[in-house]
């Protein structure tokens, strides 16, 4: 079977992102999982909330501000800093030195039209 040629799309239709910068910072947020570079845990299609406030440790899984633009991988300590790490190899990780680019933990998933079909991630 052939592959599928892989797809880069971004988190967000292009001309929303600084309204998310807008949002009070207290006020959890949804968005939608678009790619493949998050799978097998995070697939196309499902919705993530973001906590904003929310404590971003070694494994989380978060919202980062990074050259403009937004991603969402797992945070990983590397030595003394740290590193955004996709969960499907293909992708590059980026290293950060500190935690200033995040600006989200995500705390819970679901599939739309299936309430029951949810994970938290946050107790």
């Amino acid at each position: 079977m052939a592959e599928k040629p892989r797809r880069i799309i971004p988190i967000q239709a292009q001309g929303i992102a600084p309204e998310l910068d807008a949002c009070s910072a207290a006020e959890p947020f949804v968005l939608m999982v678009l790619g493949d570079s998050m799978e097998p845990e995070f697939v196309e299609g499902e919705v993530i909330l973001i906590e904003p406030e929310g404590l971003a440790g070694d494994g989380s899984y978060v919202l980062a501000r990074l050259e403009g633009e937004w991603t969402f991988r797992q945070l990983v300590r590397h030595g003394e800093a740290w590193r955004l790490q996709a969960l499907n190899p293909a992708y590059p990780a980026a290293d950060i030195a500190d935690l200033g680019a995040i600006r989200g933990v995500i705390v819970q998933k679901s599939k739309p039209g299936r309430r029951r079909a949810s994970k938290r991630y946050v107790e």
